[in-house]
């Protein structure tokens, strides 16, 4: 085995951890649909106050922004399982690394922004 130093941000710096962080991830995110399905099937007269006053409620939002978070990890181990494949050039990996960090963490922030306004 090879111990070379790698300029690489995975997540968790181990190959089975990031895995099974983006299986988890793909469970909380499974589930949280399956609730909003359940959700809009036990609704078919939805109007926009049923829908506010469902996403108001602490749960959901607490709901919300794990599934959040969790697609945060499961975009961030797949692509940067993606990039590290196919991009073989250090700075332009990190570059695309960078940009990825910065546009999920942006996705994420925006997201809570959305979720946390409508309290």
């Amino acid at each position: 085995m090879v111990n070379k130093p790698t300029t690489d941000m995975s997540l968790t710096g181990n190959g089975l951890r990031d895995w099974l962080a983006q299986r988890f991830s793909a469970l909380v995110i499974a589930i949280y649909f399956i609730v909003l399905l359940g959700f809009f099937i036990g609704h078919p007269q939805l109007d926009y106050t049923s829908l506010r006053h469902f996403f108001v409620s602490t749960w959901v939002q607490v709901f919300t922004l794990t599934a959040l978070l969790s697609l945060f990890l499961h975009a961030w181990v797949g692509i940067w399982t993606v990039i590290t494949d196919y991009i073989q050039h250090v700075g332009m990996r990190i570059l695309a690394q960078l940009i990825v960090i910065l546009a999920l963490i942006i996705y994420f922030c925006w997201g809570m922004e959305i979720l946390w306004k409508l309290a």
